[in-house]
């Protein structure tokens, strides 16, 4: 019975592990001990349906199971963590390369937006998928998620300006 089960599902988890673990970072707002748990969850649900979507849309069958339980995981009060406003002190001597520090803005910025305006643009944007499919992944109206991919937009743009205006 494991054979069976397992045929194709170590390779596909091998093959596209790197992609599958940005989308989930990028779901959880750029929280990498959070996109591990969820993809960790995902990939569970995934092994149990691995017979019936092997042979169809394995990706497609993963990305809703990590869009639900982001949108699961976001509604929950507390995760554990105290913020605080005196940051870790970074090593010296290290250079900070411009790509990283870009897609730490993003990040940062697009875990200000709600869980299902993240989950529209992501969808969107970042995996490329038509409005429709957004739509059908997130289990809402394509308006609805037209809107939400619309408003998380804006609001990206707003903070990563924000970000980018001098102090005054």
């Amino acid at each position: 019975m494991r054979q069976s089960r397992a045929d194709g599902f170590d390779e596909f988890v091998e093959a596209r592990w790197s992609a599958l673990f940005h989308l989930a970072r990028l779901l959880t707002g750029g929280d990498r001990h959070r996109a591990e748990d969820l993809l960790q969850e995902g990939l569970l649900k995934l092994w149990s349906a691995w017979p019936k979507v092997a042979g169809q849309a394995p990706e497609a069958y993963l990305r809703q199971i990590l869009v639900r339980a982001a949108a699961r995981s976001a509604r929950r009060r507390w995760w554990g963590e105290r913020p605080t406003e005196d940051l870790p002190e970074t090593p010296v001597g290290q250079d900070l390369a411009a790509v990283v520090e870009e897609r730490t803005r993003l990040e940062s910025a697009l875990a200000l937006l709600s869980a299902r305006q993240r989950a529209a643009v992501v969808l969107r944007y970042y995996q490329d998928l038509p409005e429709a499919q957004v739509a059908e992944v997130m289990g809402c109206p394509v308006g609805t998620a037209r809107s939400l991919t619309s408003r998380g937009v804006a609001k990206l743009r707003e903070a990563l300006t924000e970000a980018n205006e001098p102090a005054r």
